[in-house]
């Protein structure tokens, strides 16, 4: 039998390089209006690294859209992607280095960052929240660990091809996975 711990603080006030594998695999829960709690395990997530990564919204420095990203880690950042789509991330590193990990996919049928947030009912009043003391979305682990696989980020085609190439998306592999 597994002991279940919420992550804390010191978890997200990494690098995102460190943070964003860590989390891949963990659980998201949500604890929705009528007091249902859903959770999934993370399957997927990317990392976005700063003003100097041209992917991550802090390249063009500090605005309003981007203000949550300067936050310290462990603040959800949420973002309409689109016009419809609301995308969430976890702040990490220390406050004013901006960077954060995108929850890009969970088990159970929530496999896209859209999916996910409609499933979940996560969209901006979440932005600016704590994840560690959020009543309604909070993250934990169970112990289990899998191997994870490694590509380059998608639906970045504006930032760089150097930034565009970089390996920081992290997914659960399975023995059976004929993804290429």
């Amino acid at each position: 039998m597994s002991t279940i711990k919420l992550l804390d603080n010191a978890f997200f006030r990494r690098d995102v390089l460190d943070v964003a594998p860590a989390l891949t695999g963990r659980i998201l829960a949500r604890r929705l209006d009528d007091g249902t709690e859903l959770r999934l395990r993370i399957t997927e997530t990317e990392a976005y690294r700063g003003e100097t990564d041209t992917a991550c919204h802090a390249s063009h420095g500090r605005t309003k859209r981007t203000e949550t990203l300067y936050a310290a880690g462990g603040t959800i950042y949420v973002y309409l992607c689109y016009g419809i789509h609301w995308m969430l991330n976890i702040v990490t590193g220390a406050a004013e280095t901006p960077q954060a990990v995108l929850i890009r996919a969970c088990g159970d049928g929530a496999n896209g960052p859209g999916k996910l947030t409609r499933r979940l009912r996560i969209d901006k009043s979440f932005n600016g929240l704590a994840i560690t003391d959020c009543p309604g979305l909070w993250l934990e682990d169970d112990g289990a660990r899998f191997p994870l696989e490694t590509a380059a980020r998608v639906g970045i085609g504006y930032a760089s091809e150097e930034d565009q190439a970089r390996p920081w998306r992290w997914r659960i592999c399975h023995e059976d996975d004929t993804r290429n």
